[in-house]
């Protein structure tokens, strides 16, 4: 059997009521399809000394999986928060936004104790060469615990594995400020976004620009800023809320997007490691290429999220957008075919990913380092590199599913 648009449907509400059955809630394929390709690439990109960090889509442009992630974050916040805010009020919807809040910080707490105790237990009882505590730069907090748990529970202590959660933090609590500003006129919404990244822009501002510390023993800040990273996040939110008008799919745009993610491939890390420095027979410090990637720097940082950064994400995902029609349709299997239905139940497991993806997230950000510390053990052919990554995966369907029939409460008694 192929999936269909009412088996999705069905897919993506799983808790309704039987009355509410008869009228469901129709849900754009593409937020979860695409967080879920999303959840797969954050696994892979996070797996120490995994090959397949050199294919994933970061590597051919500026853009990559973080704003596959932050993107689709605000889509889906605006289905599940900003309704909140026309239905209750903004009071109650403000309280509904810091709930969740809550619950990403008690997260992203849990998420640094578990994967720093594996460090510990890995580097205190392992006879291995390789010291774990050190591979994630923890040694201020195991040596001297006491000002980096201080900094732990009041986010001032942010090592780099562990700073997107914050991040999203941050963003989400924005979102009150955004419902407050879009009551007085949607425009001043988009003129907010506009002044906190420019303000995140370390290459206007220099050290005064917005930011958070990372360390309090150092000048460092967040890796990733969330004064620049809410422009994307909000962008995605606009959008759901039809803040901004749907993009018409047509030639020119079509043409001008690809333009855009094709002259991005030569500045791209496959362009500069594959491309310049082979097809330019001249030294570093000359190559076209590489000067240009360098001169780029502020407009493709990523802990600011750089303009270039925004404009190439926005064409591959107008792309993307318009691959997969309307609603995700193009997503759909067509026919009764062994590969159709292969790809119906590839589109299930990828749906439910996706709209588990705070648990799939963290449990990802865990495996991630299981995974690398079985191929330190097993090595990392193609053939032990690719057994570990489908090992991954699976554990991170088996959360999304675990996480799914969780949610559903099946211990309740149904009426």
């Amino acid at each position: 059997m192929t999936l269909t648009a009412t088996d999705i449907t069905t897919l993506a509400t799983p808790n309704l009521s039987a009355a509410a059955s008869a009228t469901p809630r129709v849900r754009d394929l593409r937020l979860d399809f695409f967080r879920g390709i999303a959840m797969f690439i954050i696994l892979i990109a996070h797996t120490p000394g995994n090959f397949l960090t050199l294919w994933i889509p970061a590597r051919w442009g500026f853009s990559d999986a973080t704003e596959m992630f932050v993107f689709c974050s605000g889509m889906a916040s605006a289905i599940a928060f900003g309704g909140a805010f026309l239905r209750a009020g903004w009071l109650l919807g403000s309280a509904r936004v810091f709930f969740r809040i809550w619950q990403v910080y008690w997260a992203h707490i849990g998420l640094f104790f578990a994967v720093a105790t594996l460090m510990a237990v890995l580097t205190t009882y392992g006879d291995f060469e390789r010291h774990y505590i050190g591979s994630l730069n923890l040694w201020k907090f195991f040596e001297d615990p006491a000002v980096p748990l201080i900094g732990l529970m009041t986010l001032t202590y942010v090592p780099n594995y562990f700073d997107i959660l914050p991040m999203y933090m941050v963003v989400l609590a924005m979102m009150p400020i955004v419902m407050a500003l879009q009551r007085i006129h949607t425009g001043a919404v988009f003129v907010f976004m506009g002044l906190v990244w420019l303000g995140a822009q370390d290459s206007i501002w220099g050290a005064a620009h917005f930011a958070f510390p990372a360390e309090p023993w150092s000048e460092r800040n967040w890796f990733f800023n969330p004064f620049g990273w809410q422009l994307i996040f909000f962008t995605g939110f606009a959008l759901m809320r039809g803040w901004i008008p749907k993009p018409p799919v047509n030639t020119v745009l079509i043409v001008l997007a690809a333009v855009i993610v094709l002259a991005n491939i030569p500045l791209s890390n496959i362009g500069v490691r594959a491309i310049a420095r082979d097809w330019f027979f001249v030294t570093e410090g000359q190559n076209p290429i590489i000067q240009a990637r360098i001169a780029l720097k502020p407009l493709i940082d990523k802990s600011d999220f750089g303009l270039l950064r925004f404009v190439q994400f926005l064409a591959l995902a107008y792309l993307a957008w318009v691959l997969a029609g309307d609603r995700g349709d193009n997503l759909l299997a067509r026919g009764s075919g062994l590969l159709a239905r292969i790809w119906a139940q590839v589109l299930k497991v990828i749906l439910k990913v996706g709209q588990q993806s705070l648990a799939v997230f963290i449990v990802s950000m865990f495996t991630a380092r299981v995974m690398g510390f079985v191929m330190d053990l097993t090595g990392r052919s193609v053939t032990e590199t690719l057994l570990v990554n489908l090992g991954g995966a699976m554990i991170l369907v088996a959360t999304a599913y675990g996480a799914g029939w969780f949610k559903s409460q099946p211990w309740r008694v149904k009426n």
